[in-house]
């Protein structure tokens, strides 16, 4: 195997031409045919016992070239790479143009490197550090959270149904007079402005009464994930079985002692407020961060594949489906209850791998003008971190990560504080 030519065709890539010997050939084609010859059938021999040439006679002589190529061509396109110097970001794409006996194999192999990335002016960054003052009117709504979280659900029988209040509902969807699949349900509970139907059903559920009958007629949304009912017209025949409201308890000293270790209304006060400029100081720190690393990024230029916002976003998807596997949910159940399609996901999260990969490349390039490095042992205090987050033995988690990258991981954070730490607020 060996690459035979290297040329750059546009910023980040480059074609190899790399060319398998015809003895190297050859014994691809002798390892096919091993792998293979058990499930051929040749006339006059028993399964498994037709020697390779009667099958090549019979099938023809390039019956085990695919799959000799198949097995031949990955360590060529790595050895090639490496030969050729080149940090890969993506996986090559590779076109066989010639395979012959006498010839071996040849291919282009199409590379996406990693950028050519500068840098400048990332320390001494100023940035603004705003830290909200925090009023009585912020207390009032956070004693307005507790209260709804500890409301109590009571039945209502004496009213209609208002904003807020949960019902209890059969529904059935219809349009054209025609009822619809997943239109229809029993003794559904829906809260009245949750905004967890479409727009103007929760709405026109309000007024009616217990064993009230009715119809809603309802728009569909144009983006509605169902190609039948994007921007359809239709109705819902409702029955109103039960409509139950909600009772916030009143804030008072007996409902301190029963919610917190504080026994007045003033010391409970007194405490959300310490921990809402908690919170807002907690706030400002992120929000200036963010305002430094917004600006180490605008510093940098580079010319970044497109690829590397792709990947990133799928390992985004992945670490999403991961999540609701542990819960429980399949990625199509999810997209079904928040209405997306996978494609629309993928597209939300390469907008949020955008500025994640160029902040990375960014920081790595740092890593390298300020020849910071990572020792072994602080890999291993790192890797110890992985395994006690994911509940993981550390030799487990070592089948899984290399070494080199937890040490690249411990370099960009080293960065991350050096850019931190240098930072003014203004």
């Amino acid at each position: 195997m060996s690459l035979t030519n290297t040329n750059k065709t546009a910023a980040n890539t480059y074609e190899l031409e790399v060319e398998i010997s015809a003895e190297k050939f050859e014994e691809g084609v002798q390892k096919a045919f091993l792998r293979a010859k058990n499930k051929i059938n040749v006339p006059g021999f028993r399964k498994g016992k037709a020697p390779r040439k009667i099958i090549e006679r019979e099938y023809g002589e390039g019956v085990f070239y695919e799959d000799a190529v198949n097995l031949l061509y990955p360590q060529a396109v790595d050895e090639a790479v490496a030969e050729a110097g080149l940090d890969l970001v993506d996986r090559p794409s590779v076109d066989v143009t010639e395979v012959s006996k006498e010839q071996g194999v040849k291919m282009k192999v199409t590379c996406t490197t990693r950028p050519e990335v500068a840098v400048k002016d990332y320390l001494g960054i100023e940035a603004e550090k705003v830290v909200n003052a925090v009023t009585d009117e912020d207390v009032d709504k956070e004693i307005e959270r507790l209260r709804e979280k500890n409301v109590r659900i009571i039945d209502v029988d004496d009213r209609p149904a208002k904003d807020g209040d949960i019902v209890v509902i059969d529904f059935e969807g219809f349009k054209d007079g025609v009822a619809f699949e997943g239109g229809k349900a029993e003794k559904f509970e829906l809260t009245l402005g949750s905004g967890q139907f479409i727009p103007g059903f929760e709405e026109k559920v309000v007024g009616h009464s217990i064993g009230e009958e009715f119809d809603i007629d309802v728009t569909f949304p144009e983006d509605y994930n169902s190609e039948e009912l994007k921007g359809a017209a239709c109705v819902f025949k409702i029955k109103l079985h039960e409509i139950k409201g909600k009772e916030l308890p009143e804030f008072d000293d007996e409902f301190v002692k029963d919610t917190s270790e504080f026994d007045t209304v003033e010391e409970f006060k007194a405490d959300i407020k310490t921990k809402l400029e908690k919170e807002a100081e907690e706030k400002a720190d992120s929000d200036f961060e963010q305002k430094i690393f917004d600006t180490v990024v605008d510093n940098m230029e580079a010319e970044i594949p497109d690829c590397m916002y792709e990947n990133r976003a799928r390992e985004m998807a992945q670490e999403l489906q991961s999540r609701l596997s542990s819960q429980g949910i399949s990625f199509d159940m999810y997209c079904q209850i928040t209405g997306q399609k996978p494609d629309d996901i993928i597209k939300t999260f390469k907008t949020q791998a955008e500025p994640q990969v160029k902040l990375r490349l960014a920081l790595e390039k740092i890593v390298e003008l300020e020849n910071i490095t990572a020792t072994d042992e602080e890999a291993e205090e790192e890797i110890k971190k992985i395994a006690d987050n994911y509940k993981m033995e550390v030799d487990e988690v070592k089948k899984y990560i290399a070494a080199e990258d937890v040490k690249k991981d411990v370099c960009v954070g080293k960065a991350v504080d050096l850019i931190k730490n240098s930072a003014k607020a203004k």
